[in-house]
């Protein structure tokens, strides 16, 4: 079982950046706080320390100075499921899945997750299976097939679905092969430029300008962490688009937010004039997507030298699943840990999402340290994650006592967490939510923006 201190060693090893006797911070409290057996505080609070002792670097390359870095592993485990305690005006916000979404037995008595909580993927799915948006129909569609064949229909079709596999089924696959292969994450200088120091200013990130395309959770909780540094974060949605209204408001603070439609030449035109002025370009839609739109990392460097490209996917950009869409439920379905949590009797999901959220933890980590060579060395840099390469990690971490010890733990509730919320006004109400889940001595983390709907700016960065 690995603690929070190795656990944290393993990220900044990752990064090529090690753990050195000037690195000040504190990691305080243990697993468990979430009804789990997996170690998700120990890799929460891990990932968090590192983000702060990013954040850290990137202070001392401006001022000097050290700052003292402090994680609370009960504030990092409960992080790990921030939406489910958003409230808007008193009220919880609550972001029920469409009602097909979910598990299902098939014919050869397996189950297969559907995730199709987009208007688009509900439509595809029913398209394959052949009836009605109804549970009953669903289940009796999905009972004529059998698990791998559905699963890999579905793939065909651009939809979303994974069958539950076996630790020892994922461990075989050729997909789980590749990300032996690759690290928990890269970062890699892509193209030479002058450096850019770091003039002095009030937070880590201060005059750091972020494009953020992302959609769901993992790559806004990233954007989210940066405002929280100081960052100008510039969320870019399609006004075509669907999107979780919760989540845009729990992942939304610090963000300024535009709407763009890279299907016509003026919005792609738009984009990069964004990316002509900005410091980071973060994405996270299925891999090739935007490359396709000529935004690959490549083209950004060359119309912005020392630009750092952040690219999120669900399954990383090796092994044969590279170009599938995904989401954290389903990679947990198809990695073994649902299969797991349910002790191989059906699925038994994590209590959080916490591949999405320690991937955008992780993704934050990156930015900055991309950001810090960038002032040192010069040079544009990629920045490449997946949630699979994470559930691997988190895996990888060891267990604390039985499926059935988890079972007894206490789930927390909202009343349970009122001690780590705060509020905020915004255009859609009051707001309670999480405080900010990272402590730094100088420099607190917090926000200068309330979530605001998306496309309620302009696509151009404030003076």
């Amino acid at each position: 079982m690995t603690d929070a201190t190795t656990a944290l060693r393993d990220i900044l090893s990752a990064a090529g950046r090690p753990l050195g006797p000037s690195d000040k911070y504190e990691i305080t409290g243990k697993d468990p706080v979430l009804p789990t057996h997996f170690l998700l505080g120990t890799a929460a609070s891990a990932a968090l320390a590192a983000v702060g002792l990013a954040a850290a670097d990137l202070w001392e390359l401006r001022t000097g100075s050290r700052q003292r870095v402090g994680v609370d592993t009960r504030i990092a485990s409960i992080a790990l499921r921030s939406e489910r305690y958003l409230q808007v005006d008193g009220k919880t916000a609550h972001d029920l899945w469409r009602k097909i979404s979910g598990v299902y037995q098939t014919k050869d008595g397996r189950w297969i997750q559907l995730h199709c909580n987009f208007p688009h993927h509900a439509a595809g799915t029913l398209e394959v299976l052949g009836c009605e948006e109804d549970r009953d129909a669903v289940t009796k569609a999905v009972a004529g097939w059998n698990a791998a064949e559905l699963e890999y229909t579905l793939a065909e079709a651009g939809m979303c679905a994974r069958m539950l596999r076996s630790p020892e089924e994922w461990a075989a696959h050729d997909q789980a092969k590749a990300l032996a292969e690759l690290p928990l994450i890269e970062i890699v200088k892509i193209a030479d430029s002058a450096p850019e120091p770091l003039p002095k200013a009030a937070k880590p990130l201060s005059g750091i300008r972020g494009l953020d395309l992302t959609r769901v959770l993992a790559g806004p909780v990233s954007g989210k962490l940066l405002a929280g540094f100081g960052a100008d974060i510039m969320r870019i949605a399609g006004p075509h688009l669907p999107f979780s209204q919760p989540l845009v408001i729990d992942t939304g603070f610090g963000k300024l937010s535009a709407h763009i439609d890279l299907r016509d030449k003026a919005g792609r035109d738009k984009l990069l004039a964004l990316a002509r002025e900005a410091d980071v370009f973060t994405q996270a839609y299925r891999p090739g997507t935007i490359a396709a739109r000529g935004f690959t990392p490549e083209a950004l460097a060359e119309a912005r030298p020392g630009i750092v490209c952040v690219s999120l996917c669900a399954y990383s950009h090796a092994g044969p699943w590279r170009g599938l869409r995904g989401f954290d439920s389903l990679v947990q379905t198809a990695s073994g840990i649902s299969y797991e949590g349910g002790e191989g009797k059906g699925p038994g999901p994590l209590p959080a999402q916490a591949l999405d959220h320690i991937s955008g933890y992780l993704a934050a980590f990156g930015t900055m340290i991309a950001l810090g060579r960038r002032a040192r060395e010069g040079g544009s840099w990629l920045v490449r994650l997946s949630l699979a390469q994470t559930g691997r990690w988190i895996d990888g971490l060891g267990r604390l006592g039985t499926i059935a010890d988890a079972r007894k733990l206490h789930d927390p509730k909202l009343d349970d967490v009122r001690d780590l919320t705060m509020e905020t006004d915004s255009p859609f109400g009051r707001l309670m939510h999480l405080k900010p889940p990272i402590g730094l001595s100088e420099t607190p983390m917090g926000w200068s923006r309330p979530p605001v709907p998306l496309g309620t700016h302009q696509p151009a960065w404030p003076a």
